[in-house]
């Protein structure tokens, strides 16, 4: 028998965070979708995944990322609507998250785009979205009730307690990738219609290209999670910056507001920062002390974050 035919491609989730505004990298090139910048690895010219990868981000972006780790690795089949996946090859993705600080996009056919256009249910730093009471949660309690099975509906419901907080369960911001699923899997977004050849109507949030829409939900989560035992959320910090600025840098990853002054007994108390010295230039108001990572931290404990304490 011959063996299938693999292809393996290498997309990238690159993050920055400006003026409140958690944002994504995005390629166009007269796209109807929206893309993450991808290709395939080339196994005679590229050593490692990870060098295909920034190959592959400086070429299609001019951006030279900094901060990157591996996600995860996608390979359902019919995932990938190519020319490729038609002629019965199969299409494997592996599927980074890059952190960088804000600057403008350097390359035709990309752009900054705010990852809440993708995902406006996980927006919770005002008031709950409207969208979920509205829209998602009816739409959800539709998707159980059709269900062919009494288990299928006991796990579809379970999953709906889960991810969206039906029925008194809390809100857990780290869900991105569980509430994307489900909205897939409910026919709520337009990947789906698109996937199943049906003509795609209204969708929630905007679509992407391929499975990309996937692929940044998880990279979401990984970042809220990753951020509250690993400092990582200084990658998207400028050198130097106000407590307030953190503050509202955590808060657009996770999309929940904080209690200040829970959130800087936290940064205290953890010795994630220390003072420069400087104050910034207020427009009003008393100036701000700036602050500097103490990459001390990394020696004195295993698991330096930023464990987040809402405001309720």
């Amino acid at each position: 028998m011959k063996a299938p035919a693999v292809s393996i491609g290498l997309s990238a989730a690159i993050v920055s965070v400006a003026e409140r505004q958690p944002s994504v990298l995005v390629v166009t090139q007269g796209r109807n979708d929206d893309a993450l910048p991808f290709g395939p690895f080339e196994p005679a010219s590229d050593r490692t995944l990870e060098q295909g990868l920034r190959k592959w981000v400086g070429e299609q972006t001019h951006f030279d990322i900094g901060y990157a780790e591996q996600l995860y690795t996608f390979g359902d089949k019919g995932r990938h609507l190519s020319s490729a996946s038609a002629s019965g090859q199969r299409v494997v993705s592996v599927g980074y998250l890059a952190l960088t600080r804000p600057g403008e996009p350097k390359a035709r056919d990309t752009l900054w785009r705010g990852w809440y256009d993708y995902f406006p249910w996980e927006d919770w730093r005002e008031v709950k979205p409207a969208l979920i009471d509205s829209a998602i949660l009816p739409a959800l309690r539709k998707f159980v009730k059709a269900a062919p099975d009494a288990p299928t509906a006991e796990l579809r419901q379970d999953r709906l307690r889960l991810a969206f907080g039906e029925g008194g369960m809390p809100w857990d911001e780290e869900k991105v990738l569980e509430r994307y699923e489900l909205l897939y899997e409910a026919g709520l977004v337009q990947e789906f219609s698109r996937d199943m050849g049906k003509p795609a109507g209204a969708g929630l949030g905007t679509a992407m290209m391929f499975d990309h829409r996937r692929i940044l939900a998880t990279a979401i989560a990984r970042l809220r999670g990753k951020m509250k035992y690993r400092p990582v959320v200084f990658e998207l910090m400028a050198p130097s910056f106000t407590l307030l600025e953190l503050q509202r840098t955590v808060e657009a990853i996770s999309g929940i507001r904080l209690h200040k002054q829970n959130f800087r007994r936290l940064v205290a108390d953890q010795g994630l920062v220390e003072g420069t010295g400087k104050f910034s230039a207020a427009a009003r108001g008393r100036p701000a002390e700036l602050f500097r990572f103490r990459r001390g931290v990394l020696r004195e404990r295993p698991a330096p974050g930023v464990r987040l304490s809402a405001r309720r």
